[in-house]
C-alpha cells in the first residue's frame, strides 16, 4: 500500500471511529438526560444528527473502499473493512427506515412501544466500532 493510500485509509477509519463513539455512544443517550429535553425532542434531534452522521459515514465507507481497492495493504484490512461498511449497509436499508418510521409515529403523537429495532442498531454500532478498532490496528500496523 502506497505511504498516501495508507495514511488516507488510517485517518478516515480513526475519524469514523471517533464520531460514531463519540455521537452513538456519547450524545445519543446522553441528551435525554437534559433539562427540558422529552422524548419528542430527543428523537427529533436524533434524527438530524443520525441523519449527518450517517451521510458522512457513507462518506467515509467510500473513501475507504476507494482506498483499499486502489491499494489494499492485506487480506485483513480488506476484509474489516467490507464487515464495517457490510454492517453500515445493514443499519442503513434495514434498521434505520423501521426507527424512522417508529420515530415519525411518536413525533406524531402517537404512544408506540419501544422497538427492538433500537437495540438491533445499537448491536451493529458495536459491531462496526470493533470493526474500525480492528481495521485501525491493521492499518497502523503496516
Amino acid at each position: 500500500m502506497t505511504d498516501v493510500a495508507l495514511r488516507v485509509s488510517t485517518a478516515v477509519t480513526l475519524l469514523w471511529l471517533g464520531m460514531v463513539l463519540a455521537i452513538s455512544f456519547l450524545e445519543a443517550p446522553l441528551k435525554f438526560r437534559a433539562p427540558g429535553v422529552d422524548l419528542r425532542t430527543g428523537l427529533a434531534i436524533g434524527r438530524i444528527v443520525f441523519r449527518a452522521l450517517n451521510g458522512i459515514e457513507v462518506v467515509w465507507a467510500a473513501v475507504l473502499a476507494a482506498t483499499l481497492i486502489a491499494d489494499a495493504p492485506n487480506r485483513q484490512a480488506t476484509i474489516a473493512a467490507l464487515v464495517t461498511i457490510a454492517v453500515l449497509a445493514a443499519q442503513l436499508s434495514g434498521v434505520r427506515p423501521r426507527l424512522n418510521r417508529r420515530s415519525d409515529r411518536v413525533l406524531a403523537g402517537e404512544h408506540v412501544p419501544r422497538s427492538s429495532a433500537h437495540h438491533v442498531y445499537i448491536a451493529l454500532e458495536a459491531v462496526k466500532v470493533a470493526g474500525l478498532i480492528l481495521l485501525a490496528g491493521i492499518l497502523l500496523a503496516s
